[in-house]
C-alpha cells in the first residue's frame, strides 16, 4: 500500500483539486483508493458531493473521539472511498493541544483499519499545524502541488524543512516523492523558468542524503482549465463532469505516472 499526503501551506495552489482528481483517476484504473479529507474547509468532501452536515460523523470524530475510520468512511465511486471532513475540524487543534501523542492519532487509527487499500491519499489543510503533522506521521510519501511562480520557491523551502523535521523526530519512513505543477500556462516564460529551477533543484538534491533526494517533478503539468474550477460546484471529479477536458487528460496522465513510480 502507498500512503501519500498532498500538502502545501499556501492555499489556492491546486492542492484539493489534485487530491480529489488523482484519487478518482487512480480508482478508475482498478486500484482501491481511500482519500482522507483533513482540511477543515471540507472542500475535498464537497468535491465528491458529500455535504458537511452537522449530524454526520467525520474525521473529526476519529481524531477527537473514539470512532474508527471504517465507521465514518463512505464509498463515493467504484474502488473509491472518502473519510470526509467537517467544519468542526477547525477546533481540533485546540482540543488536541493537551492530548499526549496527539501527533500520531491518525497513524494509530490507520494501523487498526481492517480494509486493504492500494492507495491512501490525505488532503492536508493549508497550514503546518497538528492536522498536517498527523498526516505526515501517518504516511510514507508527500506530494507537493505548486504554482509556477517565484513565490512558490520560497514556500517550498519551508515545506522541506517541515518534512525533514517530521522525518527526523516522528516518522523515519517519510520522504518527498513528487512535485506537481498546477495551473500551468506553458505559453509564459515565467512558468517554464520556474519549472526548470525546481527541476534543477531536485536533480542537485540527489547527491545529498535528504528526505527529498529521491523526489521528482512529474512530467505531467496540470494546465489552467476552467472545467477544473467548475467541477466542485457539481460535486463531481473532473472525469464525471467533463471527461474530455484538458484537466481530465492531465490528471489521467498524472495518475499513470504515479502508478509507474518505483519506491
Amino acid at each position: 500500500m502507498r500512503s501519500i499526503a498532498i500538502m502545501n501551506q499556501k492555499g489556492g495552489v491546486g492542492k484539493t483539486t489534485t487530491a480529489v482528481n488523482v484519487s478518482a483517476a487512480l480508482a478508475a484504473t482498478g486500484v482501491k483508493v481511500c482519500m482522507i479529507d483533513l482540511d477543515p474547509q471540507a472542500h475535498a468532501s464537497l468535491h465528491f458531493g458529500v455535504e458537511p452536515q452537522v449530524e454526520f460523523d467525520s474525521v473529526y470524530d476519529v481524531l477527537v473521539g473514539d470512532m474508527k475510520l471504517r465507521d465514518v468512511r463512505r464509498q463515493v465511486n467504484d474502488n473509491l472511498w472518502i473519510v470526509p471532513a467537517h467544519l468542526d475540524l477547525a477546533s481540533a487543534e485546540m482540543e488536541l493541544a493537551g492530548v499526549v501523542g496527539r501527533e500520531v492519532i491518525l497513524r494509530d487509527k490507520l494501523a487498526e483499519d481492517d480494509i486493504g487499500f492500494d492507495y491512501i491519499l490525505i488532503d492536508c489543510p493549508p497550514s503546518l499545524g497538528v492536522l498536517t503533522i498527523n498526516a505526515l506521521t501517518a504516511v510514507d510519501e508527500v506530494f507537493i502541488p505548486l504554482q509556477p511562480h517565484f513565490l512558490a520557491l520560497h514556500g517550498l523551502s519551508k515545506l522541506l524543512q517541515t518534512i525533514e523535521l517530521v522525518a527526523k523526530r516522528l516518522n523515519n519512513r517519510l520522504m518527498l516523492s513528487g512535485v506537481i505543477l498546477c495551473m500551468y500556462d506553458g505559453q509564459t516564460r515565467l512558468a517554464s523558468e520556474v519549472a526548470d529551477d525546481i527541476d534543477t533543484f531536485f536533480k542537485q538534491a540527489q547527491a545529498k542524503p535528504t528526505v527529498w533526494s529521491n523526489a521528482q517533478m512529474f512530467h505531467t503539468k496540470i494546465r489552467r482549465n476552467i472545467r477544473l474550477a467548475e467541477a466542485p460546484s457539481f460535486g463531481r471529479p473532473i472525469f464525471e463532469y467533463d471527461p474530455h477536458s484538458n484537466g481530465a487528460e492531465d490528471y489521467r496522465n498524472l495518475a499513470g505516472e504515479i502508478l509507474c513510480q518505483t519506491r
